[in-house]
């Protein structure tokens, strides 16, 4: 219910008036039955914009981060993904990959929208990174169709870091459902997975216009990190 109260009462009418958002391709989503939404990620406004524009209810997996933060604004920020119906995603190994796979099967088997971003982190420059296979399992596990979304312009208005966003408008493109049904039986078989991302990911990158990178976001950002850190340490030594 709360989920509902969020979109058409608390959220949803806020997020229209400050980004006024364009959509684009909006009969692509099926009325009924499952299928996974996977989109691009530029900005935390991600997270609530785009399931603001679907009139079907629509499951996120999301961060485990987002459950777990400390003190009393941890504990509010947890309680309002929960109550949203998004599910929390342990991203650090291959057990907790497999946990979100199972967790977005369920999701499916249930004849709902799953939406989930395969570059499995927001991007911090804006430009689309190399996806994950898990979209590729549960697609092909669950045989049911993905529908690409590319969001343009919520990385100017809210890049990362940016807690408040700017006033502007947005952009949200679904594009045709794409069709893995010739893969049945392979979501097991590493090229298959790599084939059907790789699909995915270039279907958003026509819908985006971004520039693609062909490595995974959390591999850049970790080494900017560690080049930020030693660069710090470089400066205290000098």
């Amino acid at each position: 219910m709360f989920y509902y109260v969020l979109k058409y009462v608390l959220l949803g009418p806020a997020l229209r008036l400050m980004f006024r958002p364009r959509i684009e391709g909006l009969e692509h989503i099926p009325e009924d039955g499952a299928a996974i939404v996977a989109g691009n990620h530029l900005s935390f406004s991600d997270h609530f914009l785009m399931p603001a524009m679907l009139t079907r209810r629509i499951t996120f997996l999301a961060k485990q981060e987002y459950f777990t933060g400390p003190g009393i604004k941890g504990r509010l920020i947890a309680g309002f993904f929960r109550s949203a119906g998004q599910i929390p995603v342990d991203r650090s190994g291959r057990n907790a990959a497999q946990a979100a796979i199972s967790e977005g099967l369920g999701v499916l088997s249930k004849d709902e929208l799953l939406g989930i971003y395969p570059e499995g982190t927001r991007s911090h420059d804006g430009r689309l990174y190399k996806g994950r296979v898990g979209v590729a399992a549960m697609a092909i596990k669950a045989q049911v169709k993905v529908i690409p979304c590319a969001m343009v312009g919520t990385f100017e208005l809210q890049p990362p870091g940016r807690k408040i966003p700017k006033l502007g408008r947005v952009t949200i493109r679904f594009g045709e459902p794409l069709d893995f049904t010739r893969f049945a039986g392979m979501d097991n078989e590493k090229a298959a997975l790599r084939a059907v991302t790789d699909e995915i990911m270039y279907s958003i990158l026509k819908l985006s216009g971004q520039e693609y990178v062909d490595r995974y976001a959390t591999d850049v950002k970790a080494e900017l990190e560690k080049s930020r850190k030693e660069g710090g340490s470089q400066d205290k030594a000098a």
